[in-house]
């Protein structure tokens, strides 16, 4: 198609020149280069943000199953099965992560108000995207919390409670 355009206008007026030459798709993926550099980093920003509550998560948990060692060292010594220890620890880590996410979703409800009036064509919450944001991080937080939880469960009972 270039080459055809330069042949055209080459043919009308010789002393027209073809300075840059971009289609029309071309054009408008320019004009959204900055808009799409900043929708970039706000994901990467946004999966940062989920790796540290990650990280947050599993230090909290693992330093809760440190703390709990003797006592889980009794339960396994008492014949307590590895499955519901693990299920205790993950109780834990679910209970943080409701309390975070009954502080959060009221406060990101209350945040929609006010951002609607900056962005365009944001009318209010989008309740999928609310409802993917609560899954994605109840899911980060089952791994987070998973990992811990295999450690307790493989608690050797003497270990535990020599280590009181």
């Amino acid at each position: 198609m270039e080459k055809l355009a330069r042949t055209t206008l080459g043919s009308i007026n010789p002393n027209l020149t073809i300075v840059k030459f971009e289609t029309i798709d071309q054009q408008i993926a320019g004009r959204f280069t900055g808009s799409r550099m900043i929708a970039r980093l706000t994901m990467l920003f946004g999966a940062l943000a989920l790796l540290l509550a990650m990280i947050g998560l599993y230090g909290v948990t693992a330093y809760a199953v440190e703390r709990r060692t003797p006592e889980i060292g009794i339960r396994m010594a008492l014949g307590a099965e590895r499955g519901s220890v693990v299920a205790m620890v993950m109780r834990g880590a679910m209970i943080q992560t409701a309390i975070g996410l009954a502080i959060g979703i009221p406060v990101a409800l209350l945040s929609v108000r006010f951002f609607k009036t900056q962005l365009y064509e944001i009318t209010g919450a989008n309740a999928s995207v609310m409802l993917g944001a609560i899954v994605t991080l109840a899911v980060a937080a089952c791994v987070a919390g998973i990992i811990p939880a295999r450690r307790a469960a493989t608690i050797d009972p003497v270990l535990a409670l020599r280590a009181e």
